[in-house]
């Protein structure tokens, strides 16, 4: 690891722009991006949003403390999660999608799906990006769709499935392995005339706590791809093991791992608790314009 941080090429600086349906999304300022699972059985909240009240009190929560974006997961992707039925992640998502939309014309939703079809019903229900947490792995017609709806695409990194990914995760050297095979699809994505992508490094998809913390050291790196970086660690394992709590305690953790992600060049905060995400961007720019 040491030879190739030393060979490491200069972070790339400048302004950050997401045009999402036409509405242009600066990330020279870190954006938050909130958390719904309409799921039964998410790691952290599984079954708390599932009635109509409850998402529509959750997504206003968010957006009152300064939420950008809403990622709704109808597919659990927790360790071991087995993946459902399209049927059935339609019949959870679309709903919610377009409650949200009637609820909060002004908001920004990101499916998190690793379907084409269910894709693109959430893009025609009022979804304004995509997040595919098998970054195109799943369905290899996902780039096409994203190349053709032209919205922004989170293109995530995962080693294997949901119900494989943490049966002995290995890699040469985590950091390069997962850059370069990112970095061939955003190639491919950019071949297709795709503009928008975000990386995502997949904390704890396919990858031990040693990893993850390799990951978020380097985060910066990934920006040399000219991709904003997305980083979602919320109340993950990386933090749990190392604590020694479960995903409830995790809290603190969380808002200490959010600055070194900040520190460390992401763009975007994926976050089960918006207001303290919130505070953390807040002081993050507080420190960098001192």
């Amino acid at each position: 690891m040491n030879n190739f941080q030393e060979s490491l090429p200069p972070i790339i600086n400048g302004p950050i722009m997401l045009n999402c349906k036409g509405q242009l999304i600066n990330l020279d300022e870190p954006k938050i991006m909130g958390i719904l699972n309409v799921t039964p059985d998410s790691f952290y909240d599984g079954g708390k949003f599932t009635e109509e009240k409850a998402i529509i009190e959750r997504v206003q929560q968010m957006v009152f403390h300064g939420a950008t974006f809403i990622d709704i997961g109808a597919q659990s992707t927790r360790q071991g999660a087995v993946i459902i039925e399209e049927k059935e992640e339609i019949a959870r998502l679309i709903p919610a999608i377009k409650l949200i939309i009637k609820n909060f014309p002004e908001i920004l939703i990101s499916a998190d799906t690793l379907r084409c079809e269910v894709a693109k019903q959430a893009v025609d229900a009022g979804a304004s990006l995509i997040n595919d947490v098998s970054g195109g792995d799943h369905d290899p017609a996902m780039f096409d769709f994203i190349a053709q709806s032209r919205i922004p695409y989170i293109l995530m990194h995962m080693q294997g499935t949901p119900e494989t990914m943490q049966t002995n995760p290995e890699y040469d050297d985590v950091v390069p392995d997962i850059y370069s095979i990112l970095l061939q699809k955003v190639t491919a994505l950019r071949r297709k005339g795709v503009k928008d992508i975000i990386l995502d490094p997949g904390f704890g998809f396919g990858k031990t706590v040693a990893h993850n913390f390799k990951l978020l050291k380097m985060l910066g790196f990934f920006r040399n791809s000219g991709c904003p970086v997305l980083a979602g660690i919320s109340r993950k394992s990386m933090i749990c093991k190392t604590l020694q709590v479960n995903p409830v305690n995790a809290l603190n953790g969380t808002t200490a791992l959010h600055m070194a992600a900040l520190m460390n060049g992401a763009s975007i905060l994926r976050v089960h608790d918006v207001k303290e995400a919130a505070e953390v961007v807040k002081l993050y720019l507080a420190y960098q314009n001192s």
